[in-house]
Formats: structure tokens, C-alpha cells, sequence
């Protein structure tokens, strides 16, 4: 199981989260995602800690916590979806249009 936090300040660090989350037990890994094209962090990441019973215990005293600033989001992460699409779509329907005008 892994845990979502949003609502980050983009000044958190991996150490920051770790240091966090250490008080709940032991951090396995800390992944803060960052946007492509600035490398700046997107204000969200994952923490896996070692057992569900320290995430969970994590997830019941930090959700809703002010935290650097900010009330921290922290719940269960969801699977990722799968998405076929590349963000594109605009294309589409540039063509519908052309083919229904003429």
C-alpha cells in the first residue's frame, strides 16, 4: 500500500516527508513527482512505509494537519489508471467538424 499527500508546499524535500513520517514508523520510500517541463514539485507525493497498521496509523494523524504552511491531504493512494490517450484529443475533433461542414 502506498499513501497520497497533497496539498504540499512545493518547498517540501523527500527528507522533510521521511522526517514526518518517521514518528508513525519506518519509511520505506518517498516519491515527490515533479512537473516535466520546470522540475519543479507538483505540491504531491507518495509515502510506503513498512506495514499497513504504520500507514494507517499515519494517514489517522496527519490527514487534515497544518504542516509547513499548509493542511496536509493524506489518504490511501489509488491505483493508477490506465490512460491511452497522450492528451491530445483536440485533433479530433477538428476533423468531425471539417467532415460535418462540408
Amino acid at each position: 500500500m502506498s499513501i497520497y499527500v497533497g496539498n504540499l508546499s512545493y518547498d517540501v524535500t523527500e527528507a522533510h516527508l521521511t522526517s514526518a513520517f518517521a514518528d508513525f514508523g519506518s519509511v520505506k520510500r518517498v516519491y515527490l513527482p515533479t512537473d516535466r517541463e520546470t522540475g519543479r514539485m507538483r505540491g504531491f507525493g507518495f509515502v510506503e512505509m513498512n506495514t499497513d497498521a504504520e500507514e494507517n496509523a499515519a494517514i489517522e494523524a496527519l490527514d487534515g494537519a497544518e504542516w509547513m504552511g499548509r493542511d496536509m491531504k493524506v489518504n490511501k493512494a489509488k491505483p493508477r489508471e490506465e490512460n491511452n490517450s497522450r492528451g491530445g484529443g483536440g485533433g479530433g475533433g477538428r476533423r468531425n467538424s471539417f467532415s460535418r461542414n462540408y
